[in-house]
């Protein structure tokens, strides 16, 4: 079945934020900081108030107040994040006043005009320096730069086994900071509704409800009084799972001015002052016995969560799960981990996608490998022998959490099978005695979806996401609405969510229409984001297109005169069973229960309306993700000429879809591996902020990427679908950083540290024939 979303994305028929321009719309502009730390002395904005079409500047004395995500744990310390900034500034592009102009032009030429008085003060831009004894303090309320800091799963005879180890790896292994970048940056539109006294504001999220509940909590206003839209979103990838200060201002300048006001992020702020993710530190130590078993872990991790906490999720969403996560699909006996997040002058990080696990997947495949190089064991050897095996289901990790079937050992063996893993090493000979860098990298990892209540209340957030609900009514026609609180930005929902309710009522899924970004028209959900949307969201559609059905089989059978139970549904047709004569369509059943409710069963209610909930465990997709590339000795470019990805999860409900899935966020995770890096100076300021310096790749750069399915279903999912949204970007890194460290291995250079920058390897390459 094709996407029903790409008709009017193909045709221009598309309405984005941007493209809503109610009469007597201003447009703001933001001044932002140029320091990412200094006090704020004052503010003149008489000049910019003079500018010909600008219509107000607002500072922080107009609209105070701010965000703070909170955790339920003492060795969390919680900072407020203003909406504006009024005495000082914590990093580059935070924002200070906001202007408001008849147009964009004139807002911007306004806000040239503020005039701020800084005292700069000296900044903290890597994690060497916020740790350093006697380090400035981003927030100067705090005693150092430590925003959570916490040893998890200690465990008292980990010290003694890396001791006796048949083979001890200790290594540091280092992740750079990136950005979502989607194509449509975030965008709101605020307007007062005179007429019923509401405040109506559209906005390009991935949490309509949650950005409702955070603009009336804010404000100091009735949440019944608001009302969010998510129009067409052009990509969110995390980055609008959170909610921005610039939402919230906007609608707060809405209220002030009693006119609509619209912002658009342009891509300086996207890459410069929204929010960024994934620079990360490891330090490792890593136990094996002589024939290449996993005996004990020991990790100190150090994330670099930049100077707030985003909300709701906090500051700890990385390194907390960074912690949890770590093992994977391996079995593991005796784990230790620290975990910190560490303030610095730059852009707060938010959940981007994969949250930490590209990066525990990089850390734990690079020590798989390393492991097999010191005991002369063969890469995919190794990982069979401590994945978890089919036999070892339900598996309790040692961090507590519980793995549903899946097929670790099953993925790698099919991926290795279709790379010609077995005749790999002559292969390689062959090239490098033409002189060709070539190298063959693997990447097996699970994937935690569909987490509901149960898991996320684990982290101990303020606010608990999880479950999500559905509510399905039938017309007299036979059409089907069914309305959700997850919100499809790219994903195809409104395909799968109808391929879903059609074969739970044997309609047509062009009959099927799915409303969701609406938070007066859907039941109250938490969105998209976290390979989420399919496992609960469809969970929930489908028990009410469940419920639905069984209502029409009740009615059908009271018309027919036949058992309840002997009433089939398929087709379009509710049929006695054996004798399909006997039947009426869908559309008839309809008509009856809204224009003829007296015919009805007793006790059953007119009309044909059902809702449903759905709040899972959790379950575990899991991948093996296979790279053959080549470095140029002379540039140290990697060129990837094959990338395979053998992928379970669970019940695949639009093979299509899934598979468009999985290339977008290996092409992601590429970019994370070779080209995407956001980089600052000592001074905090922003090395990267375009994409001439920021790079994100083109089609040039993605090799096409060759994908298997298989199907483990999953227990604990309506559907038997698992999740699946985030595992090609968490895999492709390890692969490509296994693939590179392959080629290169024989001279001595290992890959520690992503993105692998083409300058960086030609240096190592010279270095090696120098020797």
């Amino acid at each position: 079945m094709r996407r029903v979303e790409d008709p009017p994305l193909l045709t221009g028929d598309t309405r984005f934020v941007d493209d809503l321009a109610p009469p007597g719309t201003l447009h703001a502009c933001f001044v932002r900081s140029p320091y990412a730390a200094a006090r704020i002395e004052g503010i003149d904005a008489a000049p910019a108030r003079a500018v010909p079409g600008v219509e107000a500047v607002l500072t922080a004395g107009d609209i105070p107040g701010g965000l703070r995500a909170v955790l339920d744990r003492p060795e969390f310390t919680p900072t407020v994040m203003p909406l504006l900034a009024g005495d000082a500034v914590r990093h580059v592009g935070e924002p200070i006043a906001m202007v408001i102009a008849d147009s964009r032009y004139s807002a911007e030429d306004g806000a040239e005009e503020v005039l701020v008085d800084y005292d700069p003060g000296p900044a903290v831009a890597s994690l060497d320096r916020a740790l350093a004894p006697g380090a400035p303090r981003v927030h100067d309320e705090m005693d150092d730069n430590l925003l959570l800091q916490v040893p998890m799963y200690d465990d008292p005879e980990l010290d003694d086994i890396l001791a006796r180890a048949a083979a001890l790896l200790e290594a540091r292994f280092t992740t750079g900071r990136v950005t979502a970048a989607p194509m449509e940056g975030r965008a709101s539109l605020a307007r007062w509704d005179r007429r019923d006294s509401r405040l109506l504001v559209y906005v390009s999220t991935q949490v309509p409800h949650l950005v409702r509940t955070t603009v009336a909590d804010v404000l100091q206003i009735p949440e019944h009084t608001v009302r969010v839209i998510a129009p067409d979103v052009g990509g969110g990838f995390g980055l609008k799972c959170v909610v921005g200060r610039e939402e919230i201002l906007v609608a707060a300048a809405a209220l002030r001015l009693g006119r609509p006001v619209k912002w658009i992020e342009d891509r300086y702020e996207n890459l410069a002052a929204s929010w960024h993710g994934h620079e990360q530190r490891y330090d490792v130590r890593a136990a094996f016995d002589a024939n290449g078993t996993l005996l004990a872990f020991d990790a100190d991790i150090s994330c670099d969560v930049g100077a707030y906490s985003c909300f709701p999720f906090s500051c700890g969403v990385e390194p907390l799960m960074a912690a949890t996560e770590m093992p994977g699909p391996y079995r593991l006996a005796h784990y230790r981990a620290r975990t910190r997040a560490v303030a610095t002058n730059k852009v707060p990080i938010a959940p981007y996608r994969g949250v930490s696990r590209p990066q525990i997947t990089f850390v734990m495949e690079r020590v798989m490998d390393k492991a097999a190089a010191r005991l002369g064991l063969d890469p995919v050897d190794i990982r069979r022998r401590n994945l978890i095996a089919r036999d070892d289901f339900p598996y309790t990790g040692i961090t507590g959490l519980v793995y549903d079937p899946a097929s670790y050992r099953e993925s790698l063996d099919l991926c290795a099978g279709h790379l010609g893993h077995d005749d790999w090493r002559a292969r390689q000979e062959a090239a490098r005695r033409d002189g060709r860098l070539v190298g063959l990298g693997f990447s097996c990892f699970s994937e935690r979806t569909g987490y509901g209540t149960p898991a996320f209340a684990q982290r101990r957030m303020s606010i608990t996401p999880g479950f999500e609900s559905a509510d399905i009514r039938m017309d007299p026609s036979g059409g089907v609405t069914v309305a959700v609180g997850t919100l499809g930005h790219g994903q195809g929902h409104r395909t799968t969510l109808a391929q879903v309710v059609s074969d739970e009522l044997g309609v047509d899924p062009a009959h099927v229409r799915v409303v969701q970004g609406d938070t007066d028209a859907t039941p109250y959900g938490w969105g998209t984001f976290a390979s989420r949307s399919l496992v609960i969201g469809g969970g929930a559609t489908k028990l009410a297109a469940g419920a639905l059905a069984e209502r029409l089989k009740r009615v059908a059978a009271h018309l027919l005169e036949v058992a309840v139970e002997d009433v089939e549904l398929r087709d379009g047709r509710l049929q006695a069973a054996g004798a399909p004569e006997v039947s009426m369509s869908v559309a008839e059943v309809a008509r009856v229960a809204h224009h003829a409710a007296h015919r009805l069963p007793p006790g059953e209610e007119a009309g044909l309306q059902a809702r449903a909930g759905f709040d899972p465990p959790g379950t575990f997709s899991n991948a093996t993700h296979g790279a053959v590339v080549e470095v140029s000795p002379a540039t140290g470019e990697v060129r990837i000429h094959r990338y395979v990805v053998v992928e379970d999860c669970g019940v695949v409900i639009n093979p299509m879809i899934v598979d468009g899935q999985v290339r977008g966020g290996v092409a992601q995770g590429i970019a994370a591996a070779l080209y995407e890096q956001l980089l600052y100076d000592d001074e905090g300021q922003l090395l990267t902020a375009t994409f001439m310096d920021y790079l994100v790749p083109t089609a040039a750069e993605i090799p096409p990427i060759e994908i298997h399915h298989l199907e483990t279903p999953c227990e604990y999912s309506a559907t038997g679908a698992k999740g699946m949204g985030e595992g090609g970007t968490i895999g492709a890194p390890a692969a490509i950083a296994n693939a590179v460290s392959d080629a290169v291995g024989h001279l001595g250079i290992e890959v520690d540290a992503i993105p692998i920058h083409p300058a960086w390897m030609r240096a190592r390459i010279e270095e090696a024939r120098a020797r």
